[in-house]
Protein backbone atom coordinates (compact mmCIF):
# COMPACT_ATOMS: atom_id res chain seq x y z
CA UNK A 1 0.00 0.00 0.00
CA UNK A 2 1.40 3.92 -1.00
CA UNK A 3 1.83 5.77 1.89
CA UNK A 4 1.52 9.41 1.28
CA UNK A 5 3.28 12.32 3.15
CA UNK A 6 1.25 15.45 3.04
CA UNK A 7 3.91 18.36 4.19
CA UNK A 8 1.32 21.35 4.60
CA UNK A 9 2.64 24.81 4.31
CA UNK A 10 5.90 24.57 6.04
CA UNK A 11 6.68 27.73 4.29
CA UNK A 12 9.37 30.60 5.80
CA UNK A 13 6.35 32.97 6.38
CA UNK A 14 4.45 30.53 8.65
CA UNK A 15 7.84 29.31 10.33
CA UNK A 16 9.91 32.71 11.14
CA UNK A 17 8.43 35.11 9.36
CA UNK A 18 5.09 37.40 8.99
CA UNK A 19 3.50 34.93 10.87
CA UNK A 20 6.14 32.52 12.63
CA UNK A 21 5.80 31.57 15.83
CA UNK A 22 7.69 29.86 18.16
CA UNK A 23 6.23 27.15 18.24
CA UNK A 24 6.45 26.61 14.54
CA UNK A 25 10.00 27.33 14.90
CA UNK A 26 10.29 23.79 17.57
CA UNK A 27 8.76 21.44 14.94
CA UNK A 28 11.42 21.64 12.06
CA UNK A 29 13.67 19.36 13.59
CA UNK A 30 10.69 16.60 13.67
CA UNK A 31 9.27 17.59 10.48
CA UNK A 32 12.76 17.14 8.94
CA UNK A 33 13.09 13.53 10.60
CA UNK A 34 9.82 12.26 9.18
CA UNK A 35 10.46 13.80 5.97
CA UNK A 36 13.54 11.75 6.06
CA UNK A 37 11.71 8.71 6.93
CA UNK A 38 9.33 8.73 4.28
CA UNK A 39 12.67 9.43 1.92
CA UNK A 40 14.65 6.37 3.14
CA UNK A 41 11.13 4.37 2.51
CA UNK A 42 10.63 5.58 -1.17
CA UNK A 43 7.09 6.61 -0.30
CA UNK A 44 5.64 9.46 -1.68
CA UNK A 45 5.63 13.27 -0.61
CA UNK A 46 3.61 16.44 -1.34
CA UNK A 47 4.01 19.38 -0.42
CA UNK A 48 1.45 22.27 -0.07
CA UNK A 49 2.35 26.27 -0.43
CA UNK A 50 0.11 28.68 0.49
CA UNK A 51 0.21 30.74 -2.13
CA UNK A 52 -1.58 34.29 -2.49
CA UNK A 53 -0.80 37.54 -4.68
CA UNK A 54 0.27 41.31 -4.35
CA UNK A 55 -3.85 41.50 -4.04
CA UNK A 56 -3.89 39.69 -0.71
CA UNK A 57 -5.03 42.41 1.18
CA UNK A 58 -8.05 43.07 -0.81
CA UNK A 59 -8.96 39.13 -0.45
CA UNK A 60 -11.48 38.16 1.75
CA UNK A 61 -8.54 35.90 3.85
CA UNK A 62 -7.19 39.01 3.64
CA UNK A 63 -9.54 41.35 5.20
CA UNK A 64 -9.68 38.65 8.22
CA UNK A 65 -6.08 38.42 8.73
CA UNK A 66 -4.50 41.82 7.49
CA UNK A 67 -0.92 40.29 7.09
CA UNK A 68 0.72 39.85 3.94
CA UNK A 69 2.19 36.21 3.84
CA UNK A 70 2.90 33.65 1.35
CA UNK A 71 2.85 35.92 -1.82
CA UNK A 72 4.16 33.84 -4.87
CA UNK A 73 7.84 34.26 -5.71
CA UNK A 74 8.83 36.10 -1.88
CA UNK A 75 11.19 34.37 0.60
CA UNK A 76 8.74 33.91 2.83
CA UNK A 77 6.48 31.98 0.10
CA UNK A 78 9.36 29.28 -0.44
CA UNK A 79 9.98 26.24 1.69
CA UNK A 80 13.86 26.57 3.20
CA UNK A 81 15.72 24.64 1.43
CA UNK A 82 16.82 22.09 4.75
CA UNK A 83 13.38 21.10 4.43
CA UNK A 84 12.31 20.93 0.61
CA UNK A 85 12.18 17.47 -1.07
CA UNK A 86 13.87 17.40 -4.89
CA UNK A 87 11.48 15.40 -6.90
CA UNK A 88 8.43 15.96 -4.45
CA UNK A 89 5.36 17.06 -5.57
CA UNK A 90 4.70 20.94 -4.86
CA UNK A 91 1.14 22.27 -4.49
CA UNK A 92 0.22 26.14 -4.21
CA UNK A 93 -3.61 26.49 -2.87
CA UNK A 94 -4.84 29.40 -2.66
CA UNK A 95 -6.89 28.73 0.45
CA UNK A 96 -6.58 26.29 3.61
CA UNK A 97 -7.78 23.23 1.55
CA UNK A 98 -6.33 22.06 -1.54
CA UNK A 99 -9.62 20.67 -3.67
CA UNK A 100 -8.09 18.37 -6.18
CA UNK A 101 -6.34 15.73 -3.54
CA UNK A 102 -8.78 12.87 -5.78
CA UNK A 103 -6.17 12.86 -8.40
CA UNK A 104 -3.61 11.55 -6.41
CA UNK A 105 -5.21 8.30 -5.80
CA UNK A 106 -4.33 8.49 -2.39
CA UNK A 107 -4.48 4.96 -0.48
CA UNK A 108 -2.54 6.12 3.05
CA UNK A 109 -2.02 10.14 3.92
CA UNK A 110 -0.21 11.22 7.05
CA UNK A 111 -0.27 14.99 7.39
CA UNK A 112 2.25 17.40 8.71
CA UNK A 113 3.04 21.04 9.04
CA UNK A 114 1.31 24.09 9.65
CA UNK A 115 -0.78 25.43 10.82
CA UNK A 116 -2.58 22.80 12.45
CA UNK A 117 -5.60 24.73 13.02
CA UNK A 118 -6.33 26.34 9.98
CA UNK A 119 -4.76 24.48 6.96
CA UNK A 120 -3.73 21.09 8.60
CA UNK A 121 -7.12 20.02 9.64
CA UNK A 122 -8.45 21.71 6.21
CA UNK A 123 -6.73 19.61 3.88
CA UNK A 124 -7.36 16.08 6.52
CA UNK A 125 -11.00 16.73 6.30
CA UNK A 126 -11.26 17.29 2.52
CA UNK A 127 -9.10 14.33 1.95
CA UNK A 128 -11.03 11.99 4.73
CA UNK A 129 -14.55 13.30 2.58
CA UNK A 130 -13.18 12.41 -0.58
CA UNK A 131 -11.42 9.10 0.60
CA UNK A 132 -13.69 7.87 3.46
CA UNK A 133 -12.35 4.42 3.53
CA UNK A 134 -8.54 4.94 3.88
CA UNK A 135 -6.23 5.82 7.12
CA UNK A 136 -5.69 9.61 7.64
CA UNK A 137 -3.19 10.22 10.31
CA UNK A 138 -1.61 13.72 11.88
CA UNK A 139 1.38 13.76 13.32
CA UNK A 140 0.31 16.48 16.25
CA UNK A 141 4.95 16.15 17.03
CA UNK A 142 5.31 17.52 13.47
CA UNK A 143 2.50 20.60 13.49
CA UNK A 144 1.84 23.79 14.88
CA UNK A 145 -1.29 26.09 15.44
CA UNK A 146 -1.87 29.88 15.82
CA UNK A 147 -1.93 28.82 19.30
CA UNK A 148 -1.50 26.21 21.50
CA UNK A 149 -4.56 26.15 22.40
CA UNK A 150 -6.50 26.26 19.03
CA UNK A 151 -4.02 23.43 18.05
CA UNK A 152 -5.41 21.10 20.65
CA UNK A 153 -8.55 22.32 19.37
CA UNK A 154 -7.78 21.16 15.90
CA UNK A 155 -6.37 17.62 17.03
CA UNK A 156 -9.67 17.20 19.16
CA UNK A 157 -11.97 17.93 16.11
CA UNK A 158 -9.85 15.71 13.73
CA UNK A 159 -10.37 12.62 16.24
CA UNK A 160 -13.87 13.27 16.18
CA UNK A 161 -13.79 12.72 12.45
CA UNK A 162 -11.29 9.67 12.61
CA UNK A 163 -8.30 10.95 11.56
CA UNK A 164 -5.53 9.56 13.84
CA UNK A 165 -3.89 11.44 15.74
CA UNK A 166 -0.22 10.53 16.94
CA UNK A 167 2.83 11.92 18.23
Amino acid sequence: MKKTLIVVDMQKDFIDGALGTDEAVAIVENVKRKIAKYQADGEEIIFTRDTHQENYLDTNEGKYLPVPHCIEGTEGWQIPEDIAVEGAVYLNKPSFGYLDWKKYHLEEVELIGLCTDICVVSNALIIKALYPEIKVSVDASCCAGVTPESHQAALTTMKMCQVEVTG
